[in-house]
C-alpha cells in the first residue's frame, strides 16, 4: 500500500484506462491524476493532436487545454472571495453593477411571444447567478419554434461583455429568479458582474485572486506563443459523419475566445495547474501555506442549493435521471448519492465540453481529474477512469 492509501497493482489500471481511450480513437491523447493524501498519481498516454502540429508530441501533465467549463468553478471561487471581502453580498441585488438586469420581466408562457411578460418579483441577486437560478440560460429548441431561445442564441453575435449584458437585460426572463435552474447564461452574467465589481478585466481578477496565488502558471484566457507547442488540439463531432474534427477558434490558436463566453467557458490550463485549485477546495481554500477562501466559503460553494422541485423541472442535455443523484452549489456540481464505483456522496466537482471532468472526494480524501480534448458530454472513459482510481484504493 502507498502512502496514499493506494494498491501499487491496481493504480496500473488508470494507465489501462486512458490506453483503451487512446487506442478506441475516442481522443489523439489522455492525462490523469489521481491525488490523495499528499501522494499525487499522473498517467498521460498518446499526443496532442490525430495528425500534423502536435501529433509528435506526448500528452503530459502540462499540456495545455481547454477547460471550457470547469471554467464556472474558478469564477465562482473568485466571486466569493469578493462575498469575503465584503465588496459583494449573496442576496443583495447585482442592480448596482449590472443595471442592465434592474426591473426585468418574465414571460408568461416561457414558449410563448417575447411581448406578454409580467414583472419579476424580485430582483436578481448574486446567489441567483452563482446557483444558476437567474431565469434564464440555455433552452434546446428547434429554429423558430420557441421565440426566447432564438433571442438567447442571437446574443452569440455580441462583440464584448458590456453589449452582451445589455442585450439580455432587454429581453424578458424565461422564469422567475430563483425558480429553477437554467444552465450557462448565468455564468457569463456573473463574470461580468466580477469585472464591474472590481475594475478589472477577467483575466486580471482571477489571477490577482485566485490564479496567482495558488501559482496556476498556465490558466489563462489566452495562449502566449511561447506556449503555443504544449496546446493540445480539441475535436468536435462532424454533424454529417460523426467524425472527429479539430475545433476552428478566431486564430486557430485559442488566443483570443469570444470575450462574453469567457466566464463560462474561456479559460485554458493544465491538468497540474487545475491540481492546486481542486486540493485548495478540498482543503478548506488553501493550498501550500495559501489561502484563497475561507473553509466556509467552501463549504457554501460545495453544498447543494437545489431543492427537488428545480431539479425535477431543469433540463439540459442531461441523462435522463440525471438530477436524481446530482445537484448544484456554487458553479460546481454536487454528487448527492453515490451510484457506482465512483464519486461518493458528498463529492464535487464537473465536466468540460471537450471530455474534461474533475470531482473531489472528500470522504475519500481523493482528488480525480481526467483531461481529454474531444468533444462529448459523457465519454465512456469517465466511468472506466473512476472505477480504476477507486478500485485502487487499499484502505
Amino acid at each position: 500500500m502507498t502512502t496514499g492509501g493506494f494498491s501499487p497493482k491496481r493504480l496500473t489500471r488508470v494507465r489501462d484506462v486512458l490506453e483503451r481511450h487512446v487506442d478506441a480513437g475516442h481522443g489523439p491523447g489522455a492525462v490523469a491524476i489521481v491525488a490523495r493524501r499528499g501522494e499525487v498519481h499522473v498517467e498521460a498516454t498518446g499526443t496532442l493532436a490525430f495528425e500534423g502540429e502536435g501529433s509528435t508530441t506526448p500528452m503530459a501533465a502540462d499540456t495545455i487545454c481547454r477547460i471550457a467549463s470547469w471554467t464556472k468553478s474558478i469564477v465562482a471561487a473568485c466571486a466569493m472571495t469578493l462575498v469575503e471581502d465584503c465588496t459583494l453580498r449573496l442576496n443583495d441585488p447585482v442592480d448596482a453593477f449590472l443595471p442592465e438586469l434592474a426591473d426585468m420581466t418574465v414571460l408568461v408562457d416561457p414558449n410563448g411571444p417575447l411581448d406578454h411578460t409580467v414583472p419579476a418579483k424580485r430582483p436578481v441577486t448574486l446567489r441567483d447567478l452563482l446557483t444558476c437560478r437567474l431565469g434564464t440560460g440555455t433552452i434546446l429548441a428547434e429554429p423558430g419554434t420557441v421565440p426566447i431561445a432564438d433571442a438567447l442564441i442571437a446574443l452569440e453575435s455580441a462583440d464584448d461583455p458590456d453589449e452582451w449584458i445589455r442585450r439580455l437585460g432587454a429581453l424578458p426572463l424565461a422564469y422567475q429568479p430563483g425558480e429553477r435552474w437554467m444552465y450557462y447564461i448565468p455564468n457569463i452574467a456573473l463574470g461580468v458582474l466580477v469585472t464591474r465589481a472590481t475594475g478589472m478585466s477577467l483575466d486580471d481578477v482571477l489571477r490577482e485572486r485566485i490564479l496567482g496565488p495558488l501559482g496556476m502558471r498556465d490558466t489563462a484566457l489566452s495562449v502566449g506563443r511561447d506556449s503555443a507547442g504544449r496546446l493540445a488540439s480539441a475535436y468536435v463531432r462532424d454533424a454529417a459523419t460523426g467524425a472527429f474534427v479539430v475545433e476552428e477558434t478566431t486564430d486557430g490558436l485559442w488566443r483570443r475566445p469570444p470575450a462574453f463566453k469567457a466566464p463560462a467557458s474561456g479559460l485554458v490550463s493544465t491538468a497540474d495547474d487545475f491540481l492546486a485549485f481542486a486540493t485548495a477546495l478540498l482543503h478548506g481554500g488553501t493550498h501550500r501555506g495559501v489561502r484563497i477562501l475561507s473553509r466556509p466559503s467552501v463549504t457554501l460553494m460545495t453544498t447543494d442549493h437545489l431543492t427537488m422541485r428545480q431539479k425535477a423541472s431543469s433540463r439540459f442535455v442531461w441523462p435522463p435521471g440525471f438530477f436524481d443523484d446530482f445537484g448544484w452549489g456554487f458553479g460546481l456540481g454536487i454528487t448527492t448519492r453515490r451510484t457506482h464505483l465512483g464519486p461518493s456522496a458528498g463529492s464535487y466537482g464537473w465536466y468540460g465540453k471537450y471530455g474534461t471532468t474533475w470531482f473531489n472526494d472528500p470522504a475519500e480524501d481523493l482528488t480525480t481529474i481526467l483531461v481529454v480534448q474531444s468533444e462529448s458530454w459523457w465519454l465512456p472513459v469517465y466511468l472506466d477512469f473512476w472505477t480504476a482510481a477507486y478500485q485502487a484504493i487499499d484502505d
